[in-house]
């Protein structure tokens, strides 16, 4: 983390693209290690949201190259099953992809949006608006805490 600190911008932006994988990373440790050594707030905003939107879209490309067969065979799921789950999230993946940025659960989403073939434009729009609104909420209360310290 240190190392990802001392790199700036560079740092965050890589952090941010990690923590929106599969791979268990904490960008928000990163992004408040660069924040208290007095970077610029906007560069910040910046590198975080577009590496975790980044991430996020490779998630979702994963998931478009994943196969039915795939979900068949490994997930036992039929395929209608598969065709009427793809039907209801069709028209709201617009909501759905803003929750991408959720901890935990928002890697699987964006698989999911993925292997469901939704609409690649809205899910990026939307995905990008959640991914923004996060930092941007992280980085307030970020200024907030070292306000109150000095």
């Amino acid at each position: 983390m240190d190392l990802l600190i001392e790199y700036g911008y560079i740092g965050v932006f890589i952090a941010s693209f990690l923590a929106a994988t599969i791979l268990p990373f904490s960008s928000e440790v990163v992004l408040t290690g660069v924040l208290m050594a007095e970077a610029s707030y906007w560069p910040c905003m910046i590198a975080a949201t577009t590496g975790n939107f980044l991430g996020g879209m490779t998630c979702y490309w994963l998931g478009m190259a994943g196969k039915t067969k795939w979900i068949e065979k490994y997930l036992h799921l039929d395929r209608s099953k598969l065709e009427r789950i793809q039907h209801r999230i069709k028209n709201k993946s617009s909501w759905i992809g803003f929750f991408v940025f959720l901890p935990g659960i928002g890697d699987f989403i964006a698989v999911a949006l993925g292997f469901l073939r939704s609409n690649v434009w809205v899910v990026a729009g939307s995905m990008f608006a959640g991914k923004a609104l996060r930092y941007w909420v992280w980085m307030e209360l970020v200024y907030k805490v070292r306000e109150m310290a000095t």
